[in-house]
């Protein structure tokens, strides 16, 4: 096992049986079936890989593996295929995940700020909100900034997950400047001695480059004023788009220099194979995944950890 504990080992094997069925259902039903292990039996595996939405070019990649440990170590028979996808997955994903053991440990900077992107509806005001509360618990004073002015409702929800959080929040009116209310966030913050500042952004639609510039516009803001911020920009993604996520993730690199992925929803989608696409087209590491609705269902992301919940019957 990786960094979690049993209860949140638990709720993510709970949260990943939509996957599991799609994608380790399939490769089990497809062993079970085979009488040997040939080039047949490999493209029937490849093939159940990109249908869970793991994509062409990374199931390409797992299977290239995959031969190789064939080869090294062959298994006495079919049934030994399994714990060696397992293997190569894991690889696969080498890279993602928190920093450190602790996914909440911070480093030296103060304030410390993460800027969160994403289109509407992928779960960004409750990640927000999780998140916080997360710090908050691990010792951290925490500022959220409402710096999405355009819808109505986005401040006072954020204001209600401050609330939960034990956390403060910078909030203006509607119509405000984004880049204002992030740059009046960083300086109370500098000024309160805040140790982390969450700064939310409108639910951009990823084809309007303009809302895409103002991105970056809030970028430029924050460095001018701490040239370090925002020290991690995380694109929260939603599990259940599969492979529309990566072109989120492109565009989304481009306009604010994306460092992480938090993947949502995983429990209500067949579809969590986009954790390896993500993870080897996009070159970003997953730092959070959410499985269920509860606080503590924002999980940091462990490739041992969702391996082992993916593969274990």
């Amino acid at each position: 096992m990786g960094i979690l504990d049993t209860l949140g080992f638990s709720k993510l094997k709970e949260g990943l049986a939509k996957t599991r069925e799609g994608l380790v259902g399939t490769v089990t039903r497809i062993l079970t079936g085979a009488p040997k292990i040939d080039e047949d039996l490999l493209e029937r595996l490849e093939e159940s890989l990109i249908g869970a939405d793991v994509g062409a070019g990374v199931a390409g990649e797992i299977m290239k593996g995959l031969r190789r440990r064939l080869k090294d170590t062959p298994p006495a028979d079919v049934s030994g295929v399994l714990p060696l996808l397992q293997l190569e997955v894991t690889s696969q994903l080498a890279g993602s995940g928190p920093a450190s053991a602790d996914p909440f440990a911070l480093p030296p900077a103060r304030p410390y700020v993460i800027l969160v992107v994403g289109i509407n509806g992928v779960g960004k005001t409750t990640t927000i909100g999780k998140l916080a509360r997360r710090y908050v618990a691990a010792g951290n004073k925490v500022l959220i900034a409402a710096a999405d002015t355009f819808r109505a409702a986005a401040g006072e929800q954020l204001e209600i997950w401050a609330k939960r959080a034990g956390a403060d929040i910078v909030i203006q009116k509607q119509g405000a400047d984004p880049a204002a209310v992030a740059f009046d966030a960083v300086a109370a913050a500098t000024a309160r001695k805040t140790d982390v500042v969450i700064i939310d952004t409108a639910g951009r639609l990823h084809t309007r480059v303009n809302l895409m510039e103002e991105l970056k516009k809030i970028g430029r803001v924050i460095a001018k004023q701490y040239p370090a911020a925002p020290h991690e920009v995380l694109l929260v993604l939603d599990a259940s788009t599969g492979q529309n996520g990566l072109q989120q993730a492109k565009l989304f690199s481009a306009a604010s220099g994306v460092t992480g992925i938090v993947l949502t929803k995983l429990d209500g989608t067949a579809k969590g194979g986009i954790v390896l696409a993500i993870a080897r087209d996009m070159q970003l590491p997953v730092r959070y995944i959410g499985v269920g609705e509860g606080v503590d269902d924002l999980q940091p992301f462990s490739p041992a950890d969702f391996t082992e919940a993916l593969f274990q019957a």
